[in-house]
């Protein structure tokens, strides 16, 4: 039924229109006639007609009081994230995980609707926790409304707890409640696990604004570039999808080849996988390293160092031998050149040779440019160049006056646009190089987890907290991959600014009228339909009775 204006004549008529269906067909039959356009404006009937309809009408009587200029608001709340992430951290079952480990513990407070708190403003907002709880306040979250500071503070302490009664060999020398929480969780998903064969492992730093705890904060190499500051070492265990396993902490002076074998030992021992082979940088990579990993049975395929290793810097990276291309399962038609393999078996070492043309001409371009500008330089006896890395790699200092080292140079072409790997797997050097590139995946994670999911910056001053608020980065990876998967198992693939800002912009206002409170929620905008579809969620109605105080 709607209302239209039929023209007759020199004048236009209201009807009140029904479609009624006879036979095959739908026909239009006028229910009342209401008179003539312009008399009705003139009148101020139409406008009394319209608004007494509107008292059977939520949505017109919201219009119309607003029209009035009548104060409608209480207050807003942002309800997008919450919607969202609820439904993949229930389907992941962390709040079952959390909870599992809660019992016989009486916190007076929920310790898990703090935590999903924490890792819900890490994916928004990031940041420290005190902006956690401040953020919290502009959003509709379930169970957090009287959550107070220190109560996140003693859920981040609480992850990072040592586990009485229990032993281990963990990264920072005690078992610790989230490295039960991640071995719940992949005990949950062990089914997608079946076939798991190869995990990639690979470290980052991460510093403090403060002492950085009792034991975990340490000086150390920064990749951040910030050596003046303690920092910690973070490392990450993913799948050959890409899922997070795990993440473990030393603190900030332990050197990346010793991370390696801990990790092993207790993805063997903890987590029950037994025949996996581990992919790691050449940061990971030390004879020790290598020996303990064969003793423990595990298979590997380790970035070598090309200039620091003299068994590889002599007798790999120069030996001859034919290149074999490489070409993806799924080729990138954007890709400029294949990538190029070949072995090399130094006694009972295995290596295998990569090379990327592309990369090798950048490298021989930044060379030749750092070279030019070198001998302009010396051309005006600028000494003050040694103190620049890039140029003194090519310099020769060792009598006056300086020169260009052009067996340095000569030496360095042999490293263009190459990396080298040692296995003690079967498989074929093209599928190496292969799952060695997947290993990219955690670079990428690292990236994300330092700007995306910002986990800095750190003031809490124990070891226990500073591990947990970590660990919640960690859990915004779990999730964050969960949707990624979700959207691609429907065809989708959407940027993360997009989804943040879409799902973010998701409103709902609490207004009074007439005695009773309405909701009314704000548009669907961009990405955000694509995404409660990949969840499986049904955005709430667009007005409806009721409150949004949580």
């Amino acid at each position: 039924m709607f209302i239209r204006a039929k023209k007759s004549g020199n004048h236009v008529y209201l009807q009140i229109v029904d479609n009624v269906r006879v036979g095959l067909k739908v026909e239009q039959r006028v229910v009342q006639s209401l008179g003539r356009l312009d008399r009705l404006r003139e009148s101020g009937q139409l406008d009394s007609l319209i608004r007494s309809g509107c008292n059977f009408s939520l949505k017109c009587s919201v219009l119309d009081a607003h029209a009035c200029g009548r104060s409608l608001t209480r207050h807003t709340r942002r309800i997008g994230p919450s919607l969202v992430f609820e439904r993949l951290w229930s389907d992941l079952k962390i709040n079952e995980q959390i909870e599992r480990l809660l019992k016989g513990r009486k916190f007076g407070f929920s310790v898990e609707r703090a935590l999903f708190l924490t890792v819900l403003h890490r994916l928004f907002a990031s940041g420290s926790d005190r902006e956690a709880h401040k953020w919290k306040d502009d959003y509709l979250i379930a169970g957090t409304g009287k959550l107070a500071l220190h109560h996140l503070y003693r859920a981040m302490a609480w992850l990072g707890e040592t586990l009485d009664s229990q032993s281990g060999s963990g990264a920072t020398g005690a078992r610790r409640t989230k490295d039960e929480i991640e071995e719940g969780l992949f005990a949950l998903r062990r089914d997608l696990f079946t076939g798991l064969e190869i995990v990639f492992f690979d470290t980052t730093s991460i510093y403090f604004e403060g002492e950085g705890g009792h034991e975990i904060g340490r000086h150390g190499h920064s990749k951040d570039h910030r050596p003046d500051l303690k920092q910690m070492v973070v490392g990450m265990v993913l799948d050959s999808n890409g899922r997070p396993i795990c993440c473990e902490m030393w603190p900030g002076n332990t050197a990346d080849a010793k991370t390696l074998v801990p990790v092993a030992s207790r993805l063997q021992q903890r987590f029950g996988v037994t025949s996996v082979a581990i992919v790691a940088d050449r940061g990971m990579v030390s004879n020790a390293t290598i020996s303990e990993l064969e003793k423990l049975g595990w298979q590997y395929i380790l970035g070598a160092r090309m200039r620091s290793s003299n068994e590889v810097k002599l007798q790999v990276v120069g030996r001859a031998g034919r290149y074999r291309e490489v070409h993806p399962k799924s080729p990138d038609p954007k890709a400029p050149s294949p990538l190029k393999v070949k072995e090399v078996w130094v006694d009972e070492h295995r290596y295998v040779v990569c090379l990327n043309e592309d990369q090798a001409t950048k490298d021989r371009l930044d060379r030749d440019a750092i070279v030019k500008a070198l001998t302009d330089a010396l051309k005006k006896g600028d000494k003050s160049l040694v103190g620049n890395q890039g140029f003194r790699r090519y310099l020769r200092t060792s009598r006056e006056p300086f020169s260009i080292d052009k067996e340095k140079i000569k030496l360095e072409e042999r490293y263009d646009g190459k990396w080298v790997l040692r296995t003690n797997m079967s498989l074929s050097a093209a599928e190496t190089a292969l799952k060695y590139k997947q290993l990219w995946m955690v670079e990428d994670i690292f990236r994300t987890m330092k700007s995306v999911l910002e986990t800095r910056p750190v003031y809490h001053k124990c070891d226990e907290t500073i591990l947990g608020h970590v660990f919640c980065s960690f859990l915004s990876l779990v999730v964050r991959k969960e949707l990624q998967e979700r959207l691609e198992s429907k065809g989708m693939r959407l940027e993360w600014a997009d989804i943040q800002r879409d799902v973010d912009g998701l409103q709902e206002t609490q207004f009074d009228l007439d005695g009773k409170s309405y909701v009314l929620r704000s548009q669907t905008k961009g990405v955000l339909g694509k995404v409660a579809h990949a969840v499986g969620v049904a955005l709430p109605p667009d007005l409806h009775e009721g409150k949004i105080d949580p």
